[in-house]
């Protein structure tokens, strides 16, 4: 429920905070005095369109703040959670929702003082309160509120949540179908390309990878093939019949025989003969080694690049990365199958969508019989109120119309409320064919027949007893009273039977300045006992309260 609403600089008002309590509460005051300021600046903290004008003059902003109180339960704490807006571990009961109005017509809203968006701060709204009135019924408008609230009278949501979920199936099945023979279709078109392609590539068998380690081979096999041929150049020097070492191995046997003639004369040279021979022997030992390691079968190098070269050419010709020549020539092969047992998959996915659709059809059709039902029931419930609130001629009744051609996840059926307000008129549209005072007494009924079923937690009827009185405007107030033992009702009233049934009564004034150069301003007090009984006094005799109109408000009083 509502339980606090703060205004600062708000048209009239400077700074006003007012506490609300379950129940029903009224709000009267003289005409003019500010009771249209409160509704605006309460539907403004709801999300209603901004407004410059709304600021009180002189300031550079206005603002508006309402606090509700609001049960863990509640579905509105779905949305919260749907816009990361609450937390399941913080406190789950309290609801602020505050509106900042600039005086050049830019607004901010903020949900428990986070930046929200407007529509966030609107569908919050929505689902707090509701606001009734001859010219503006918000959560009317659309028939497919109509369709929601004939589903919370008959207690439907299981039901319809059941429907949706049957939807979506067949929607997923549908899908598939749809998919699956968009590529038959495209398989059968190019049935020829890609056996040939699937046979091509089933031959080349790409592998991932395989471009890389193939162009590594390559490369090694190529420069091994440069420097084996130096290699064996050297090798030819030191082996071949032209080679030195036969000729220094000759001439170190010479010295040898001759240093016995010369003792210590050609050691040295000996030795470094020896030692030269050591090293060419070395280095023909490290060509040999050389040689066999850079050995490669040429054939090996030409297989690798006709493999390397032929991939890329598919690659080419696929318009794909030799890389994703395999999931490719996959692809092709699924096409391939999908085209060879194409007919059994859509049979299959055919029979299982027409299964789901039947299933939808039964399951919606079902929801239909208890809507109307439901839709019937409810009708008899409104017009069992219409004779007390002057309606007696008036015949109300839920139109339903049955598309099972058109199923939504919410069902086959369009509902909406239709009236006939005399007889031998046409019905219509409720909200087309009753006038704004039978409008608001519909509503009423309505409300009352729901009661704690499909309505917000606050409900506030703006007038709607305008130009009714005696038994009609005690009718409308013994009803309000009814409906607010489910929810709480706030109402703008000029009707004394009203004001005298509500829990809280609400004085709406203007506080004049004591000098003419200060500002007027809307002020809001709680009245109770003498004071409450003079405002309905007042209501009855207008503005000079006789003692009849005193005694008259107080007989209200005690029977309300």
């Amino acid at each position: 429920m509502l339980s606090a609403l703060s205004i600062r600089d708000i048209v009239l008002i400077r700074a006003l905070d007012i506490e609300f309590d379950d129940g029903l509460a009224v709000l009267s005051g003289e005409t003019g005095a500010g009771k249209s300021i409160l509704l605006d600046s309460l539907s403004l903290a709801l999300g209603a369109r901004g407004d410059g004008d709304l600021v009180r003059v002189g300031c550079p902003q206005g603002q508006v703040s309402a606090i509700f109180d609001v049960v863990s339960d509640h579905a509105v704490f779905e949305i919260l959670r749907a816009n990361d807006l609450h937390d399941d571990d913080g406190p789950a009961d309290g609801i602020i929702l505050r509106r900042t109005q600039n005086a050049d017509g830019r607004t901010r809203a903020y949900i428990n003082d986070r930046p929200v968006s407007v529509a966030t701060l609107k569908e919050v709204g929505r689902a707090l309160v509701e606001i009734h009135g001859q010219h503006e019924e918000r959560a009317m408008v659309d028939a497919a509120a109509h369709r929601e609230l004939v589903d919370a009278y008959g207690g439907l949501q299981k039901h319809v949540l059941a429907v949706g979920e049957l939807w979506r199936d067949w929607r997923v099945a549908e899908k598939e179908l749809r998919d699956t023979q968009a590529r038959v279709e495209k398989a059968a078109r190019d049935a020829d390309y890609l056996r040939a392609s699937v046979e091509e590539l089933t031959l080349l068998a790409p592998l991932e990878g395989e471009e890389e380690e193939l162009a590594g081979r390559r490369q090694k096999m190529m420069q091994a093939e440069k420097i084996a041929s130096d290699i064996a150049e050297a090798y030819e020097v030191l082996t071949s019949g032209s080679s030195p070492v036969p000729t220094l191995t000759g001439a170190v046997r010479k010295l040898e025989r001759k240093s016995e003639s010369a003792p210590g004369l050609l050691d040295g040279v000996i030795a470094a003969f020896d030692a030269a021979l050591d090293a060419l022997g070395t280095a023909e030992n490290e060509l040999q080694h050389a040689l066999r390691l850079s050995e490669f079968d040429p054939q090996e190098l030409e297989n690798a690049e006709e493999r390397l070269f032929a991939l890329r050419a598919a690659s080419r010709k696929y318009n794909v990365p030799v890389e994703g020549l395999e999931a490719h020539a996959a692809r092709l092969a699924q096409d391939l199958s999908d085209l060879d047992a194409g007919e059994d998959r859509l049979r299959e996915l055919e029979l299982a969508a027409k299964e789901k659709r039947a299933a939808l059809s039964d399951k919606a059709l079902d929801l239909s019989s208890r809507r109307k039902a439901a839709g019937e029931q409810l009708a008899k419930s409104v017009m069992a109120e219409l004779p007390a609130l002057k309606l007696d001629q008036a015949r109300f009744f839920v139109e339903q119309t049955r598309n099972m051609d058109e199923i939504t996840a919410e069902g086959c059926d369009t509902l909406e409320f239709y009236v006939q307000t005399n007889p031998g008129t046409r019905p219509g549209a409720m909200m087309k064919v009753a006038s704004g005072g039978e409008l608001s007494r519909f509503l009423l009924a309505l409300k009352v027949a729901l009661a704690d079923r499909g309505s917000a937690p606050t409900l506030v009827f703006d007038e709607i007893d305008t130009g009714v009185g005696g038994a009609v405007a005690d009718a409308i107030g013994a009803r309000l009273a009814r409906l607010a033992q489910h929810v709480q009702v706030l109402s703008v009233t000029h009707a004394p039977q009203v004001a005298a049934r509500a829990q809280a009564h609400l004085l709406i004034s203007k506080r004049d300045a004591e000098n003419a150069s200060a500002e007027v301003e809307t002020r809001v007090t709680p009245i109770f006992g003498d004071n409450r009984q003079e405002e309905i006094a007042r209501m009855l005799a207008g503005a000079q309260v006789t003692d009849e109109a005193r005694a008259a408000a107080a007989r209200l009083l005690a029977a309300g």
